[in-house]
């Protein structure tokens, strides 16, 4: 498994890494068992996947608690990020949760320490300072951020705090960092951590209509606004998503791979891009999974799965906030 090194730290990790957000189970994806959770991280780390990635919002603590338990014996194996809430950012509270943090993952380092949406409500100077201080105590072995847009990252590196990852949502069909965000990472000496591979579910190829995704995954901004649970008001753009789907079925079966291993592959040959987290609940997700590490994509196919989804693109803008379409850039 190819490793690769986050920002500035020294840090290496795998170009695959595996999303906790089911982890703990909770409402969002419904039960998870911990002994699936443990198998996964026994055999990722043993096909050289080392990294883990939750949030202390996830399933309020219980990811990053059944990621403790799964990784308890084999920690030295594994590079962990967790994420803290930006409302929880006031230096005595931000110290007070990282420890909370450290307590549920039973072990007294995060490697990757990430602010995990932009910082409205306290001082980003004294937030930024506070994580810089917990590095220096070896509380956290590097400082990260999560859905920060260009004005975010410029006043977060403004701080002189070294910065060595941005988490935002990447692939075929949510394409907008290459626009504004990557750029200004690279300049920085920042890398990207890419989640939301498959947009859930949409890239293994599964749906073919808007109408047949579950209301709760039908909130982005690729879809009408009008949608049950979408909250960014804006116009979508459901005929280019699903004309870009059909496309990169078109590409899929004449490389002859299952769609979602196509579009995992194409995330982590991207430039810049230093891991793509796959949320995966159980051991048959793993297998197929690893079975992207042996896929090399040749430039052309590259191009074309660019070629077909740059329509959605430029309909969709640079703006990398998919969710609510509040200002990241």
């Amino acid at each position: 498994m190819e490793k690769r090194v986050v920002g500035k730290s020294g840090i290496e990790i795998s170009v695959m890494g595996i999303g906790g957000w089911s982890y703990g189970g909770g409402d969002y994806w419904g039960p998870q068992a911990q002994e699936d959770v443990d198998a996964v991280a026994h055999a990722a780390l043993d096909n050289g996947i080392n990294f883990f990635d939750t949030a202390e919002g996830y399933n309020e603590g219980r990811s990053e608690e059944a990621v403790g338990i799964a990784l308890k014996g084999r920690r030295d194996e594994a590079v962990i990020a967790t994420k803290i809430s930006p409302n929880n950012t006031e230096p005595t509270v931000l110290r007070e949760h990282c420890e909370a943090s450290l307590r549920r993952l039973q072990t007294d380092y995060i490697d990757v320490y990430i602010v995990h949406w932009p910082i409205t409500e306290h001082s980003v100077q004294d937030a930024f300072a506070t994580m810089n201080a917990l590095k220096e105590e070896g509380k956290i072995r590097s400082i990260g951020v999560s859905n920060f847009g260009v004005a975010q990252l410029s006043e977060a590196l403004d701080t002189g705090v070294q910065i060595d990852v941005n988490q935002v949502c990447y692939n075929l069909l949510s394409r907008a960092i290459e626009i504004e965000i990557l750029p200004l990472c690279q300049k920085n000496g920042m890398g990207i951590l890419g989640y939301m591979p498959l947009l859930q579910g949409l890239l293994t190829g599964m749906y073919k209509t808007a109408e047949e995704l579950p209301p709760v995954h039908a909130r982005f901004r690729h879809f009408r606004g009008d949608r049950e649970k979408a909250g960014h008001g804006e116009e979508g753009a459901e005929e280019e998503m699903f004309a870009a789907v059909e496309g990169i079925r078109k590409v899929a079966e004449a490389e002859g791979v299952p769609m979602a291993q196509l579009a995992i592959a194409w995330t982590i040959a991207k430039p810049g891009i230093t891991c793509e987290l796959v949320g995966t609940r159980n051991l048959s997700e793993l297998q197929e999974n690893l079975n992207v590490a042996s896929l090399s994509l040749s430039a052309e196919t590259v191009a074309k799965l660019d070629e077909l989804t740059d329509p959605l693109l430029q309909k969709l803008g640079a703006n990398a906030d998919y969710f609510l379409a509040r200002r990241t850039h």
